[in-house]
């Protein structure tokens, strides 16, 4: 068994996953987001004092397995350092305690196999990863092997749901309020801009898009003189616009893709709006769509202890003293690092 640990943001999460047959033998996540909420995001000191908390009371619960270990994985890049450091503290100790390899685990490629919990991985795969820091479409060859067609040139899908509610004082995390209002709003009430819709350039960008709903939540007297239709309204009409510029820039990328199977992953993923929309498109290209349970659409330490299984069988170790969180190497030749 391989135990794993995900602590790159404000979720402390450990896994017990099967080696032999990728079965989740354990899993439990403690959310921060009530301690955040009323900052209007992370806050990364208090999600490191809170990961010291509670990534030792989930560990206690693993005691049974750790005579079956023959692992120890962790996240270990890209996160908050303050808060990825109490993770890698905790896989570092069990390694040499408990004279186990260790695996350094890179948090996008478990978003990836996030879609493979207790099952076999199908690649080559193309994968929409719509998360709070990241908006990439990754071409996945293998588990070595993943390379980034296209990102994000500013903010991420997450972060403009994030930042679309708190500019209405709606709370955190923004993405799931944003997708319920939307529900009862009407989404060709605001023309909000389409970014890059005339651009060739086969990219992401969300800043010009939150400032349009930043200057209608002005037009409307700001967030204090809102009523709740036009909340609704915004929500809808903002999510819409994030819609189909994923989907026009998605849709660039099919026509010169062969790759049958299509995914979409990270938080944003769990968006059913999206999902529906990226039903069709794949219908539409003759794509297989693939996502991941909802329960494993945010960060998980499932999904880190699935990409360990593979990483075992590669042999991929790092020795404790080699583990780095402070990696600032651009990504080079658009490989993922």
């Amino acid at each position: 068994m391989i135990l794993s640990i995900e602590s790159s943001c404000d979720d402390s999460s450990i896994a017990i996953t099967s080696i032999a047959d990728n079965k989740l033998l354990f899993h439990k996540k403690i959310s921060q987001e009530k301690e955040h909420a009323c900052y209007g995001g992370v806050v990364p000191e208090l999600a490191s004092r809170l990961h010291a908390i509670d990534l030792p009371n989930i560990l206690e619960e693993c005691k049974p397995y750790f005579d079956k270990l023959k692992a120890v994985a962790v996240t270990n890049q890209p996160g908050l350092g303050v808060t990825l450091l109490e993770g890698i503290a905790m896989a570092k100790t069990i390694a040499v305690t408990k004279d186990i390899p260790l695996l350094a685990v890179h948090h996008l490629k478990g978003h990836i196999y996030s879609l493979f919990i207790e099952k076999e991985a199908i690649l080559p795969l193309l994968v929409l990863l719509i998360s709070g820091g990241h908006t990439q479409i990754i071409r996945v060859k293998s588990l070595e092997k993943m390379t980034i067609l296209a990102t994000s040139i500013d903010d991420s899908v997450g972060e403009s749901f994030d930042k679309t509610a708190k500019m209405m004082n709606l709370g955190y995390p923004g993405g799931p309020i944003i997708e319920k209002l939307a529900l009862e709003g009407d989404e060709n009430r605001f023309d909000f801009p389409i970014p890059l819709r005339n651009a060739k350039l086969i990219a992401f960008s969300l800043s010009g898009l939150k400032n349009a709903v930043r200057l209608a939540i002005e037009s409307l007297g700001g967030a204090e003189n809102m009523q709740k239709q036009d909340k609704c309204d915004v929500a809808a009409s903002f999510q819409k616009a994030v819609k189909l510029h994923l989907i026009q820039k998605s849709k660039k990328l099919f026509a010169q893709e062969k790759i049958k199977d299509f995914a979409i992953v990270g938080g944003a993923s769990a968006n059913i709006y999206i999902r529906e929309a990226y039903e069709k498109l794949c219908n539409e290209y003759g794509k297989k769509l693939h996502t991941a349970p909802l329960e494993f659409c945010s960060d998980n330490a499932a999904m880190i202890g699935r990409y360990a299984v593979e990483a075992y069988k590669k042999e991929l170790f790092v020795e404790p003293y080699e583990i780095d969180i402070l990696r600032t190497k651009k990504q080079q030749s658009g490989m993922l690092l």
